[in-house]
């Protein structure tokens, strides 16, 4: 472990922050408690994607760590990352680490297609021929989605446990 540091500024501003939060509770409340049949249900899904793309407009125009340059996504350099993790040679990162970054272009795209793929659902309706196909791209792409966030809220603990640096406090708006 490097030491439990925390940068001495913010490594995610408000809007990364609110676009974070609010599609990770619009991901809880349509997962578990929302009915996927209500109406209640299409419109979380149309405030993530609001937010999906409030997100993708702030990556190309936002702050220095908010931008996509700088966290590119690049499987090289997660492996990279991977061996050396848990070793000396390990690399402290301004924004997401290069496996951070995976997981991150990950679960938005996979937003992307739940969410296209509840509207598409939606606009066929049931008794189109391509509604199955819709429902179960639907349904296998939500599934998917939630398990990477387990996976990506698993690597934010251990991240934090190696690096000293909180990063669930670094997403929150305490200082």
């Amino acid at each position: 472990m490097l030491g439990s540091q925390t940068p001495a500024v913010r490594m995610w501003d408000p809007i990364v922050r609110i676009t974070h939060w609010t599609v990770a509770g619009c991901i809880v409340l349509n997962f578990t408690v929302i009915d996927e049949h209500s109406e209640w249900h299409e419109w979380i899904g149309y405030t993530a994607l609001a937010m999906l793309g409030l997100r993708v407009i702030w990556g190309l125009t936002g702050t220095e760590r908010a931008r996509f340059s700088s966290f590119l996504p690049d499987p090289k350099a997660a492996m990279q990352h991977m061996l050396t993790m848990f070793g000396p040679d390990r690399q402290r990162h301004n924004s997401h680490n290069p496996l951070g970054a995976l997981m991150v272009y990950a679960l938005w795209a996979l937003l992307f297609l739940v969410g296209c793929s509840g509207i598409l659902l939606e606009k066929i309706g049931e008794f189109s021929v391509y509604s199955e196909f819709a429902e179960e791209l639907h349904e296998v792409t939500a599934n998917l989605l939630v398990a990477m966030a387990f996976l990506h809220v698993g690597g934010v603990v251990l991240e934090t446990r190696l690096s000293g640096v909180n990063l669930i406090r670094q997403m929150t708006f305490k200082r």
